[in-house]
């Protein structure tokens, strides 16, 4: 291990990889449940894309650790499942055997750039100040999301968004807002005392904690409100159901009358979303990790692409949305984890989730806020190395942070920090005299403003 994954080196050890593994899969876990409620309105088996999901997010993470020795998981991303069941088969009328293979395609697409060079181009012109921008956006974006798991915020007729009740504490989201706090405050106590596995002892204590208020009558499972029970319950998961969904991407007899422009369209958004939400997260939890070098470039940044791209040809395959690198892995990182081991360890954890199911999917979105909670924290430090006396790098990077929560995407995140970036230096040079004073804006970032910019008109 010390020879393959270089823990020495990466100043880790095996205890602080599998801590770290242990903790990105606990706050991955949920997909294990989201997947298949999600994908199931298109149609799909509910327990073949859960089989699916597993096997998916098995492949993609051992091939990330294997490749690229990096700690980052992947499983199917939410909002490219929602757009695949809602928009593409329930909006545009297709069968989920054509959006598969949408998926398939664009996996193979994602390989030709990787060997290409065009991700790692695209990921190595996005200037330094916008990759800490990206980093410190994902950290606020991902606390945002532990809030609202944690019924902390709600949503709102008048301010969109506003903090849950407390005048009467024993109401469901109450008391689920209040043991998210005190699962908050337990992971700060555990990591400023450095306890090793600080993040994971904290989502274990609070899921604990829920079961005690459950069996005691406090906590009360209301599924169409969206509280479910958290105390697993146990069957077997049936392998044969796997069948319905492996290989269906090339069922063709399922497609009908597919219109090869709705097609593409279809594949390109999943391609578009898909490239700068994996390239967002590979910046943002690498900066957090250390792992960019003096020049904002990630060593391992081409393995890591191409181990993104296999994975969502494996899950096109087998039946599941793309499958792209979590950002959930920042948890990990977070906790330690510095090398492929930790990706070894979630890997492995997806893979006992196919007979383990039942605990796994009963791990309540609430206990995991409060680590992603103290996650967004970490990784918002980034943003205090912006210089932000300096226009124009500090308005992209702001905009770049406000948007991804507030849009509620990576990409789009990126695509206002880029056009804005583009825009703002191209003026800002035009009007300096002195060369030694202007922003370099290389030709790439032209490139992909005008992308951006069309996107926005076009699509």
């Amino acid at each position: 291990m010390e020879n393959f994954f270089k823990l020495k080196e990466k100043n880790t050890t095996v205890k602080t990889e599998v801590l770290g593994g242990l903790t990105t899969f606990m706050t991955m876990a949920y997909i294990l449940a989201v997947n298949p409620s999600i994908l199931s309105n298109a149609g799909m088996d509910a327990e073949a894309v859960m089989i699916a999901t597993c096997l998916a997010s098995f492949i993609g993470t051992l091939a990330m650790a294997l490749l690229a020795n990096l700690p980052f998981a992947l499983a199917p991303g939410m909002g490219l499942n929602a757009y695949f069941a809602f928009s593409v088969c329930l909006g545009m009328g297709y069968s989920w055997q054509v959006a598969l293979l949408a998926v398939f395609v664009e996996g193979v697409i994602f390989i030709l750039l990787t060997l290409t060079n065009v991700r790692e181009a695209i990921f190595n012109a996005i200037p330094m100040c916008l990759k800490k921008g990206v980093g410190a956006g994902i950290g606020l974006f991902v606390a945002f999301i532990g809030l609202q798991d944690a019924k902390l915020v709600v949503k709102s007729d008048s301010t969109l968004v506003t903090y849950v009740s407390f005048r009467n504490m024993w109401h469901t989201a109450g008391i689920v807002a209040l043991v998210a706090l005190i699962g908050v405050l337990l992971i700060v106590i555990l990591e400023y005392k450095r306890v090793p596995g600080g993040i994971l002892i904290g989502i274990v204590a609070t899921w604990v904690l829920d079961m005690i208020l459950e069996i005691a009558g406090v906590y009360v499972p209301d599924p169409k409100a969206g509280f479910y029970s958290v105390i697993p319950s146990m069957h077997m998961t049936n392998f044969a159901s796997l069948g319905k969904t492996f290989g269906a991407a090339f069922d063709f007899g399922a497609f009908g009358d597919v219109k090869i422009m709705d097609f593409i369209v279809i594949m390109f958004s999943f391609l578009f979303v898909d490239i700068f939400d994996t390239i967002g997260t590979l910046i943002g939890v690498s900066d957090r990790a250390g792992m960019l070098d003096k020049d904002g470039k990630l060593p391992q940044i081409k393995p890591a692409l191409l181990a993104d791209a296999i994975a969502t040809c494996a899950g096109a395959i087998l039946g599941t949305s793309t499958t792209t690198t979590f950002v959930e892995s920042s948890a990990g990182v977070g906790a330690g984890a510095r090398t492929g081991l930790a990706s070894v360890v979630t890997g492995l954890m997806f893979l006992i989730a196919i007979f383990f199911a039942p605990i796994f999917t009963t791990i309540p979105t609430f206990a995991v806020a409060p680590a992603l909670i103290y996650v967004g924290f970490l990784m918002l430090s980034a943003i205090i190395d912006v210089d932000f006396k300096n226009l124009r790098q500090g308005v992209p990077a702001f905009l770049t942070v406000l948007c991804m929560p507030l849009m509620y995407s990576i990409s789009e995140g990126i695509a206002v920090g880029i056009i804005s970036y583009v825009v703002i230096n191209l003026i800002a040079n035009a009007m300096t005299k002195n060369k030694e004073d202007r922003e370099p804006v290389t030709p790439l970032m032209i490139v992909l403003a005008i992308i951006f910019v069309l996107k926005y008109a076009l699509l």
